[in-house]
């Protein structure tokens, strides 16, 4: 039993490990599946959605994807919504590459994706960089996921696939 009880300790850390791996990954997903499905709803609604902070101005309070109204008698419905983030971060620092998806036009953290299915900003420009997560518990593990010029979305660990992160 003595034996049995050291090698589960021992095996601990590596297992926490894992699980906040799969934590990040999981999250990561989500994220990405919430903008290819705003992405597939401009494209079959022919109207501009959006996937945005729900408090304007943070990842890590979760996220939701709405259309997004060109007048003010407009609602903007909203299709899907992430809760707040209890155990991964979204970093709030900024980098030449993790810019958080932010417009620079306007500075509104959100991806707009026009009605051809394309991720512009406000002024018509592109929007290509990257959100970086990590676990509360772990935060030497990360995610990046990366948004391509042309509106793809994959996910990229930094350690695994250093040549393909940056």
């Amino acid at each position: 039993v003595l034996i049995i009880a050291i090698a589960a300790m021992m095996t601990m850390p590596l297992l926490q490990e894992q699980i906040a791996a799969r934590e990040i990954e999981t999250i990561a997903r989500r994220f990405i599946s919430h903008a290819h499905f705003a992405r597939q709803q401009a494209l079959y609604s022919g109207s501009i959605v959006r996937i945005r902070p729900r408090n304007e101005t943070d990842w890590n309070g979760g996220w939701q994807v709405e259309s997004v109204c060109k007048t003010a008698v407009c609602e903007p419905q909203v299709w899907l919504q992430q809760a707040k983030l209890e155990t991964v971060v979204i970093h709030t620092r900024t980098t030449k590459k993790g810019q958080q998806f932010t417009d620079p036009q306007t500075g509104r953290k959100q991806i707009v994706f026009n009605p051809a299915g394309a991720a512009r900003t406000q002024a018509g420009g592109f929007v290509a960089n990257r959100l970086i997560m990590s676990h509360r518990k772990a935060p030497k593990l990360e995610q990046h996921i990366i948004m391509s010029s042309g509106g793809r979305l994959r996910l990229c660990n930094p350690k695994q696939d250093t040549r393909a992160c940056y």
